[in-house]
């Protein structure tokens, strides 16, 4: 039989229903779907490739999935240092969001979408906020897509400046547009890159705990119309449930659950502030949370309560935060950290195993994204990652799941396949010209963070 591309001889980790792993195994392909899985004897002498790539000593893996991030924050890339997450909105990235031009934000997210692709990510859902006119958003949609990643584009919606708003400080310049406004203008966005392209639109309001509800609302109702995801930021602050208690007497995952907007289509970020009745509410309508250990840690939020959310049946994938949060676009770090930080939380060091962190990492990702990928299976969308393991720091090899999560990282990476296509491959990103991508994000990174005020956090040393 014929196919398109054969990964042959690999450790292949499939992540499929019964978690086959073969050693060796052979991925065969045919146009953008996975044709064949299974021991590289097998498979190897029933397909004939176009192209064969030789796997030995490599593990092939299904892409990462990317739950939560902000590529357009890449232009500030580790400025912030020392700041909680208040602090660091309000001192830091609020102004700098403010700064953002819309040719900064599409250099930004091709910056953070081909770093992704470097690490293994096949799929992002970016919740882009500065700037969100419709242009910009779609520009920075095609900019993702150009690279060759999928994912969506979650319009950040903040709507007027509520009561909530201004008591904890939100600058005046943040609100752009009405209610009204917001949902038309996310609408016109969905319209003109509707559901199923390879980049699609979400709407997202940008945190519950300060967005007009009915925002809220309408955000919810337009993913139904639309047959998409909706996305937000949920209590990764200590205070952002208290805010809310005080001002609608209820808790925020509590009131989704009473107005019946909590279902599969919502993702919630952090989720870190829940009390027992909220992740009972998720769990029971299967929304999505995306869990950020490496941000959270870096502003000190607090630790997500993982094995509770699974257990009530939350989808619960990983994300890395973006740029300026968790650093990198690295979901080794992310699986590791995740891994880490539930050990350390509950002094337990079988509170969390590798073989769950990358299920998160990419089948369960591919449920709360809604891409049906993160799964190396027949007729499963071709998302794969090539990742070397002949390198010191993975020697020597005994159980390749512990060596990919513990031990591997972004930089292992050696070819990155996104819907049947070779999009990262020899150490280079194929779709795009990378040094000179570099060197304009330099340049504008420069001028942004003085245009916004920042120079102050570029000290080459702080105290």
């Amino acid at each position: 039989m014929q196919c398109d591309l054969l990964l042959s001889g690999g450790r292949v980790v499939t992540v499929d229903g019964p978690r086959s792993v073969y050693e060796p195994g052979s991925v065969a392909v045919i146009g953008n779907r996975i044709a064949a899985v299974g021991p590289a004897v097998e498979v190897d002498a029933a397909w004939q490739a176009a192209r064969t790539v030789d796997c030995r000593g490599r593990a092939v893996v299904p892409g990462f999935v990317d739950g939560h991030t902000h590529l357009f924050q890449a232009l500030a890339r580790g400025l912030g240092e020392g700041l909680s997450i208040w602090p660091w909105l309000c001192e830091f990235m609020w102004p700098y969001s403010i700064a953002v031009d819309p040719e900064d934000a599409r250099v930004a997210a091709t910056l953070g979408a081909v770093e992704a692709l470097r690490s293994g990510i096949t799929t992002v859902i970016d919740n882009h906020y500065a700037p969100t006119d419709p242009e910009t958003v779609l520009a920075v949609a095609r900019a993702i897509e150009s690279t060759g990643l999928r994912g969506a584009v979650a319009r950040g919606m903040i709507g007027h400046r509520t009561a909530v708003a201004a008591a904890r400080g939100l600058p005046h310049a943040l609100f752009r547009y009405s209610v009204d406004e917001e949902i038309e203008l996310t609408r016109e966005c969905m319209e003109r890159r509707p559901p199923h392209s390879m980049v699609e639109i979400w709407p997202a309001p940008l945190n519950l705990s300060y967005v007009d509800q009915d925002l809220v609302r309408g955000a919810a109702e337009l993913a139904a119309e639309f047959g998409t995801r909706w996305h937000t930021h949920c209590s990764e602050g200590a205070k952002d449930p208290e805010s809310y208690l005080e001002a609608y007497g209820v808790r925020p995952v509590q009131w989704l659950a009473q107005e019946g907007l909590l279902d599969e289509r919502a993702t919630l970020a952090h989720a870190v502030w829940l009390d027992e009745a909220e992740i009972k509410h998720i769990g029971e309508r299967r929304a999505g949370v995306s869990h950020n250990p490496a941000s959270n840690a870096y502003l000190a939020s607090g630790v997500m309560r993982l094995r509770e959310l699974r257990d009530a049946g939350a989808v619960v994938a990983l994300g890395t935060d973006g740029p300026s949060a968790g650093h990198r676009q690295d979901m080794f770090e992310v699986m590791k950290q995740t891994l880490f930080g539930q050990r350390q939380h509950t002094l337990d060091p079988a509170a969390a195993r590798c073989e769950e962190a990358l299920e998160l990492a990419t089948r369960e990702g591919g449920r709360y994204a809604g891409t049906g990928t993160g799964h190396l299976s027949v007729g499963a969308p071709a998302d794969l990652v090539v990742v070397a393991l002949d390198r010191a720091h993975l020697r020597p090899l005994h159980r390749t799941v512990a060596a990919l999560v513990y031990s591997a990282r972004g930089s292992d990476v050696e070819m990155t396949v996104v819907d049947g296509r070779v999009v990262f491959e020899d150490g280079r990103c194929v779709l795009v010209d990378e040094e000179a991508l570099f060197a304009e994000a330099q340049e504008r990174a420069e001028r942004l963070v003085e245009r916004a005020g920042l120079g102050a956090l570029t000290a080459a040393w702080r105290h």
